[in-house]
């Protein structure tokens, strides 16, 4: 049969010709030391073109014709070049091991872009639907995508914007019907199969090879074919026919239990099973719906957190026993080998053996046992670069979990559902993290370019007894104590921001003065934003140290305090979020979670409870409502499309079973503009006055920095106290300048109560509202009627002309016991807070 051809008559993209695919290079750049890298990476970024060939999508890069520890990798494409890096490899070359994810994680379109791009991918999935097709009695390729397509993919360097409707619920209507289609079972598993085998091949052209396999339920099919216990014809066969047999069997469904296995096993029996250990204390659980949900209510009861999985049965439960003979015998029609490559299995949580990779019964079993996903992460041990070869990233969660929140190991290769960024874009950023950390790849396979640079590439040094490369070794190094010190942080990657490191603008101040005593010149606070890695910033001292400009020499890091969309955190009780900046985010954790300030004002809440969160920020708030009582309902309101973006993505990946809305509370239906400040821990405002929010800041500094010295009882390092307060002050305005860098948005505005009866809300338990000076209009906007399914309410005010004491009127008139405080930090400020709680709770 002819290669697949995706038709312009029945609307779907073309497999692109070879000039659409050649938009995509990957340059991986090595040399011997970190000068020439980084003279290599000044050419690749304005002349992408000055090493790879046109027909090469991906090669390495030898700056200066040599090999080296030293590395980078550029990609270019559509949006230009994004640098991965730099780093210094160790030359201890780490094993790879492959990760398939099983259902869950598929969507509409799943690879549709390395289909396109890349032919290696595009022959597998295309021997496999040819493979399938008198199984399935139809064409795979026209299940997996869609006749649409999806809209344009975000460009490799452009931030990513979320199918928001999707993902919150806004779009009511039902699964179309290429979704329902794909998402039946006896197709879903195959079509999933299809993209993580192809997925599998495209990696292999690239040279990465894995030292050991692990799989998630139908992933392990996907282990066993590559490791040669199936043939790839006998897979397929196996994976359609066990999809079809479970297809017939009754419906059931899988919960998820935050409980360890040894809690989890007494709720099993009867018909509920043990379906799967994914974690200390992460289990699931399957059997019929009514039982499912009856465990459920149980578990509420005791405050256990649970969350029910999108599925169509029980998998991996005893509602799989009536198909488990056929499947064995199934099995036993095809040829069984020894794997060649090992692999873990799901059943035993160890490598699968010989004996239990050549029994037909042994499908049977993983049928019906529960996967032992955590036992076999914890046996592929901390050594290992994990890969996961599928869609999402839920196995690199599960795995990083497992790991202790160590991320720098475990690489994701494909987008989640909602992410619009090209799937090309995905993987070859995953392709170079490997190379960034020296992956046992046969590198040497890939088209290999030595790149030639000019002696005066790096910045050139004015003296002829200026420091050499090893002085610029000393720099950074004196530089790492500098951080380590303000910090308090031994562990400090060269290439991560010091603002992702916990640092943040009062910390920066502290810092230009150590690198001012340290190396006697002054670097601006504007570049410790814009130089803000170690390898950057010892950089721009050296230039400095030399009469040079940083700013005109070399190319600026890109990272600011702000850190991305991407930037991850693990707080201090094991929860990961996605953030803009340590510091602040630990700030703010330790409000909510750890001084616990709402419960010690008597805000409380309870399983079911309904929560609404007016200015969700990145959503802390709505997770401690998530975790504090199970089976809370949020409704989070958020008009910064930069922290929407991280809230969104902070709700879906812990499960909060909430609805988000990208707009502003108001007492009106309106649109207007509004400032958002992303270098002051993502606060907006539609009211902006600077100078009293720079009055506020100092007043904070100061009260920071007296904060700081009583618990210290002196500064730091015991040193220069004076100087240092003068400098600190000296530094204020341009602190103040830097911190009120603003964009402005347009936010549509509307009244609670409106989406109250919209959204059918009977009864609110708690209201927290902090919008920067929004709370009088945000009050104003809730009717008359709604008012008493208010329940409590904890909001942040600015006490304006007694605005407070106002407020607290205004509560107890409406029935609520009030009382308002004010953080120590705020003293002399206007920001107070106010706890109001109806009744006893």
């Amino acid at each position: 049969m002819s290669p697949y051809t995706i038709t312009a008559e029945n609307q779907r993209a073309t497999a692109a010709p070879d000039d659409a695919r050649e938009q995509w290079h990957l340059a991986l750049a090595e040399a011997a030391d970190a000068a020439l890298l980084d003279a290599g990476l000044a050419a690749l970024r304005t002349r992408p073109d000055s090493a790879l060939t046109a027909a090469e999508q991906v090669g390495v890069v030898r700056v200066g014709g040599r090999t080296g520890q030293h590395r980078a990798a550029v990609l270019t494409g559509p949006g230009g070049p994004v640098e991965l890096g730099p780093a210094e490899t160790a030359g201890a070359r780490a094993g790879v091991a492959l990760m398939f994810p099983g259902l869950g994680d598929h969507y509409l379109d799943m690879g549709r872009d390395l289909y396109r791009d890349f032919p290696v991918f595009r022959t597998s999935v295309d021997r496999c639907a040819d493979a399938l097709a008198p199984e399935l009695g139809l064409d795979i390729r026209e299940v997996v995508f869609s006749a649409a397509g999806r809209p344009e993919p975000a460009a490799a360097d452009q931030a990513p914007v979320m199918d928001l409707r999707r993902m919150l619920g806004r779009d009511t209507r039902e699964q179309s019907a290429e979704e329902q289609r794909l998402n039946a079972t006896r197709v879903a598993q195959p079509a999933l199969f299809v993209i993580e085998y192809a997925l599998a091949t495209l990696w292999e052209s690239w040279g990465v090879r894995p030292a050991v396999m692990i799989g998630y339920s139908l992933g392990e099919y996907v282990a066993a074919t590559l490791a040669g216990v199936l043939s790839l014809e006998d897979a397929l066969v196996l994976v359609a026919r066990r999809a079809a047999l479970i297809d017939e069997l009754p419906a059931g469904t899988m919960l998820a239990v935050m409980l360890p296995e040894e809690q989890v096993l007494p709720l099993t029996g009867g018909n509920i099973s043990l379906s799967a250990v994914n974690g200390p204390e992460f289990c699931v659980v399957g059997g019929p719906v009514d039982d499912v949900r009856e465990l459920e209510r149980t578990l509420a009861g005791r405050g256990v957190v649970t969350r029910r999985v999108t599925t169509t049965h029980a998998f991996h439960s005893s509602m799989m026993e009536p198909i488990a003979d056929r499947v064995t015998d199934i099995a036993r029609g095809l040829t069984l080998n020894a794997p060649r490559i090992p692999y873990v299995s799901n059943v035993t949580g160890r490598p699968v053996t010989d004996e239990e990779a050549t029994d037909p019964a042994y499908w049977a079993r993983h049928l019906l046992s529960p996967v032992r996903f955590a036992d076999g992460l914890r046996h592929l041990g901390q050594d290992r670069l994990l890969l996961e070869s599928g869609p999402g990233q839920t196995l690199s969660s599960l795995a990083t979990v497992v790991r202790g929140g160590d991320t720098g190991a475990v690489v994701a290769s494909m987008r989640h559902s909602l992410e619009p960024h090209a799937d090309t874009t995905v993987a070859l950023k995953a392709l170079g993290r490997l190379w960034l950390a020296d992956a046992d790849a046969a590198w040497h396979g890939l088209p290999c370019a030595d790149l030639a640079v000019e002696a005066g590439s790096a910045p050139a040094r004015k003296d002829a007894d200026a420091p050499s490369e090893t002085a610029v070794s000393e720099t950074e190094t004196g530089l790492r104590a500098v951080w380590a010190r303000i910090l308090k942080n031994e562990d400090l990657p060269r290439d991560v921001s010091f603002f992702e490191l916990g640092g943040n603008s009062l910390l920066a101040t502290r810092l230009m003065l150590r690198i001012s005593r340290a190396f006697g010149v002054e670097l601006a606070l504007r570049q410790v934003y814009e130089f803000a890695t170690l390898t950057r910033m010892a950089a721009a001292i050296d230039v400095l140290r030399d009469g040079g400009d940083p700013d005109t020499e070399g190319e600026r890091s890109g990272s600011s305090h702000t850190g991305s969309s991407q930037a991850r955190f693990q707080l201090p009780n094991g929860l990961t979020v996605h953030h803009q900046n340590e510091a602040e985010t630990r700030h703010f954790y330790e409000d909510i979670f750890d001084h616990r300030v709402y419960a010690k004002n008597g805000i409380s809440l309870r399983s079911g409870d309904t929560v609404v969160d007016v200015g969700g920020n990145i959503g802390l708030f709505s997770l401690f409502a998530h975790y504090e009582a199970p089976g809370v309902k949020v409704y989070a309101f958020e008009p910064a499309p930069p922290m929407f973006e991280l809230l969104s993505k902070n709700i879906a990946e812990h499960g909060v079973d909430a609805k988000l809305f990208n707009i502003g509370i108001s007492d009106t239906e309106a649109e207007a503009r509004f400032t958002f400040y992303p270098r002051s821990s993502g606060m907006s405002s539609f009211h902006p006055d600077e100078e009293e929010e720079k009055h506020n800041l100092r007043t904070i500094i100061a009260n920071q920095q007296t904060v700081n010295q009583q618990n210290a009882g002196q500064q730091t390092d015991g040193r220069n106290t004076d100087e240092e307060a003068r400098r600190l002050t000296a530094y204020a305005e341009e602190l103040m300048d830097v911190r009120f860098e603003a964009i402005e948005y347009t936010a549509r505005l509307r009244p609670l109560s409106a989406v109250i009866r919209e959204q059918g809300i009977e009864r609110i338990d708690l209201i927290k509202i902090d919008v920067q000076k929004s709370e009088r209009q945000v009050i104003d906007g809730i009717a008359d009627e709604d008012w008493p399914k208010i329940q409590q309410m904890a909001l942040e005010a600015h006490d304006a002309d007694g605005e407070v004491a106002r407020l607290v009127a205004l509560l107890e008139d409406r029935g609520f016991t009030v009382t308002a405080e004010q953080d120590e930090l705020y003293v002399g400020t206007d920001i107070h807070n106010i706890y109001a709680v109806r009744g006893a709770r």
